[in-house]
């Protein structure tokens, strides 16, 4: 029996309104109708993310699948254009898929603990592994980073100016001149350990933002999610010099520039979490790094 998780009916419904109520309460016909479509079966408890759901199943075939419906107005379709550029090269393999009705049909992978003994160098690999040629139809990552440069002095000063007006200036400026030299190759634009699987050739990215732009853009999320890891050692600011270095190596990107990219992240992530209302503790940790990497 398909049965939608209440927290995500609860978010959801808070997020996105009536709307929101309307598209929760079809999905158990939604999810009805593409598993008949896909000739799926489902095989496990409804997993959901921030803006969708996912189905575990298994095809007439006996392939291990997952069926993903994300709500309408918030279904990227550079997600699919890049899974389908990547066609189960370092990424899941999309299998099927229905833009007008946000669907997707994808492989099952397996999840991943944190890769060791060198994560950053793996998540270097995967990287450089996942910047093919880009395809039509993805968004722009150097005119995501002129949105910031434009936006955050006014985002900031709507909260109050919480950054120091270095760090900020920083930002800004690392924004603005990255923007300008961007490869035309596909980025993943979310990748940390949470988006990472893996199968038997090794490390598969899921959940993509998709972007066309500078591979050096991806350190920042993995960054916070070995935030626990840094702050164990003795030396901050040593500790995440070096995961950039093994980074950079890895990825075959400069240094400097995933520093930078890292930097202006977290000044945005800084003042989006503080609108957000996230925690303190998760606060805390981009404008470290905000500060840090300046």
């Amino acid at each position: 029996m398909f049965v939608v998780p209440p927290g995500f009916v609860e978010a959801t419904i808070a997020r996105e309104g009536e709307a929101g109520r309307r598209w929760v309460e079809a999905l158990p016909a939604l999810a009805a109708e593409f598993l008949h479509r896909w000739s799926c079966t489902t095989s496990g408890p409804v997993m959901h993310g921030f803006v969708g759901v996912v189905i575990p199943a298994v095809r007439a075939d006996g392939s291990q699948v997952v069926l993903k419906l994300g709500f309408p107005l918030s279904y990227d379709t550079a997600e699919a254009v890049a899974l389908a550029a990547w066609n189960g090269d370092g990424a899941v393999r999309l299998l099927e898929r229905d833009d007008s009705r946000s669907a997707m049909l994808l492989e099952r992978l397996r999840h991943l603990e944190k890769p060791d003994p060198a994560p950053f160098t793996a998540i270097g690999r995967l990287t450089r592994r996942l910047a093919i040629a880009a395809p039509p139809g993805v968004p722009s990552l150097a005119d995501k980073a002129l949105g910031w440069a434009e936006k955050m002095p006014a985002h900031a000063a709507r909260l109050g100016s919480p950054l120091p007006a270095p760090v900020l200036d920083a930002a800004v400026a690392n924004a603005r001149d990255l923007a300008t030299d961007q490869p035309a190759v596909l980025v993943h634009g979310d990748l940390h350990f949470g988006n990472v699987m893996r199968d038997d050739t090794g490390l598969r990215a899921i959940d993509p933002t998709g972007l066309v732009g500078d591979p050096a853009y991806e350190l920042l999320p993995v960054l916070r999610g070995d935030w626990p890891a840094v702050t164990a050692e003795p030396n901050t600011r040593r500790a995440v010099d070096r995961r950039i270095a093994e980074f950079a190596e890895a990825a075959e990107v400069d240094r400097e520039r995933v520093r930078r990219w890292a930097q202006a992240r977290a000044a945005e992530s800084a003042l989006w979490s503080r609108q957000l209302h996230e925690p303190a503790q998760v606060t805390a940790v981009v404008d470290t790094l905000a500060a840090l990497l300046m």
